[in-house]
């Protein structure tokens, strides 16, 4: 009884092409950004792949309508790319 409660709470979907691709650029996005700041000793390197990071997680964010992730990833890339213009 319990189970078929819970079963009904719960939709069951496939997810859309555009959500399979923006999703496996996100993981890739956070794993750029997870290395990031072991790599940012290395000259521009880090920096570097800061951008990346947060340029390759913002298709996903965008389709989840995650508004507020949007801003910090636009705020990496911008803030990222100033620093390497003027490095």
């Amino acid at each position: 009884m319990i189970k078929d409660f819970l079963k009904r709470l719960v939709k069951t979907r496939r997810l859309t092409p555009i959500e399979k691709i923006s999703q496996r650029l996100g993981y890739m996005g956070t794993a750029f950004i997870m290395i990031s700041p072991y790599l940012l000793k290395y000259d521009s390197m880090g920096a570097i792949t800061y951008v990346i990071g947060g340029i390759l997680s913002l298709p996903q964010v965008f389709v989840a309508k995650q508004w507020n992730i949007v801003a910090v990833n636009l705020n990496v890339i911008i803030g990222y790319l100033i620093y390497l213009i003027t490095q």
